[in-house]
């Protein structure tokens, strides 16, 4: 054996050494699964929760009638179409994307109907999962940015200020229902009100 191939074999030991050493290194270390580091990455088939959250209550026949709907999403399910176009307008976050891999993404129906199970039956964010498939991180993101959109769409038309027409419609509504001037007795005891209608 000459010296140029003690030197190769030694260069090959070393070479092999220092593989040793990275891959041992890369053992020692917390695996990356998810896109948090230390997270790991569930397979939650959300294409699937899609599909049957869609034909449970989307579609023209859908399994569950409009009173099961209303019993479950505090709603009629026109309204609650209505909010989600507005929302999934007014916020890119909502719409349906495609992830690095090519797999769609979770669709809008899912991340709102999650959202409204959190408000309409206050329920913790991890809750969601069961059904809708769509992780606790992601339902609180959903959430931040639902109450943000619905703000910014409708605070003009339905949180502001009632005006004179606004209160007398509201006083004959109560008036209708049996509760003459229930406006006045709640809106005027709790807080002061400029419009707040006096006998």
């Amino acid at each position: 054996m000459d010296a140029e191939e003690e030197q190769m074999l030694a260069q090959y030991g070393q070479f092999q050494q220092a593989m040793a050493q990275y891959l041992n290194q890369q053992n020692n270390q917390v695996p990356r699964e998810g896109s948090i580091p230390g997270h790991i990455m569930i397979n939650r088939d959300r294409e699937s929760a899609d599909r049957r959250l869609f034909y449970d209550y989307f579609t023209e026949n859908p399994r569950y009638n409009d009173q099961m709907f209303h019993r479950r999403f505090r709603m009629g399910r026109s309204l609650f179409l209505r909010i989600v176009e507005k929302v999934e307008a007014r916020d890119n976050y909502f719409v349906q994307r495609r992830d690095s891999v090519g797999r769609l993404g979770l669709s809008v129906l899912q991340k709102i109907t999650a959202v409204f199970q959190m408000l309409a039956y206050c329920c913790p964010a991890d809750s969601t999962d069961e059904y809708i498939k769509i992780g606790e991180s992601t339902t609180i993101e959903s959430l931040k940015r639902f109450c943000r959109a619905v703000l910014e769409e409708f605070a003009g038309e339905y949180l502001r200020s009632p005006n004179a027409t606004d209160v007398a419609r509201l006083l004959r509504i109560g008036k209708d229902r049996g509760f003459p001037g229930m406006l006045s007795s709640l809106d005027c005891m709790l807080w002061k009100w400029k419009n707040c209608p006096t006998a």
